[in-house]
């Protein structure tokens, strides 16, 4: 259940009175990371799956602007190899949709919608957080990327892993809302406020391809 709005301004008084919540701001360098956005998440009748059309429309609005400008597209999918799981830890046991995301299965692939391109790498994770057990901050070290622009799903589970590692890095971590999607209201509010409170900025859709668009 989603706090009345009045509980909600509140918090965000009280928050903004103690100093969090201040603006990280973009930096010079960006990069566009669009999280688990597959059949098996994107599909709302199968067991992990929410309906993220909007979120695949404004992920759809970012990726043209990143490719319009040249700017690192990575996506990430969820594939486990191993037939008990054991890839995939203790957290098979918490979450037993986990057993429909294995490595060749459909629900792994990058939901179509999106067009991903060959050019734009592909990271097999097997957690929430995008680096973790990857080399995806190599990837955007190498690149000497400092803003990383996230898309994708869920917005409490692995959206904010990645955001909260993100920021452990170095990175200047960008959500736009409405590119970021949940399987119920609650947690998705609640995690947006509270990344924004901490560990991100989260900003218009507009406002994130203004700044992609004055890339050069």
């Amino acid at each position: 259940m989603t706090p009345p709005a009045d509980d909600r301004a509140d918090d965000a008084r009280l928050f903004s009175e103690r100093g969090f919540g201040r603006i990280i701001g973009f930096g010079q360098s960006p990069a566009l990371l669009v999280i688990d956005l597959v059949r098996g998440f994107t599909d709302p009748a199968l067991p992990l799956g929410a309906p993220l059309d909007d979120v695949l429309a404004a992920t759809r609005q970012l990726l043209g602007a990143c490719r319009k400008r040249g700017v690192p597209v990575f996506f990430t999918s969820v594939a486990y190899e191993e037939q008990d799981l054991a890839d995939a830890g203790i957290w098979a046991k918490k979450m037993a949709g986990l057993m429909t995301l294995r490595a060749g299965m459909p629900e792994v692939e990058v939901d179509p919608r999106l067009g991903r391109r060959d050019d734009e790498p592909l990271l097999y994770k097997k957690y929430a957080s995008a680096f973790f057990g990857t080399d995806l901050l190599t990837r955007l070290n190498t690149r000497r990327v400092d803003t990383l622009l996230l898309a994708g799903c869920t917005t409490s589970g692995c959206v904010r892993a990645t955001a909260v590692d993100g920021v452990q890095h170095g990175l200047r971590v960008m959500v736009p809302r409405e590119a970021v999607g949940d399987r119920a209201q609650a947690p998705h509010v609640q995690s947006l406020f509270d990344l924004h409170a901490k560990y991100a900025d989260v900003i218009g859709l507009a406002d994130a391809l203004t700044y992609l668009d004055e890339r050069t």
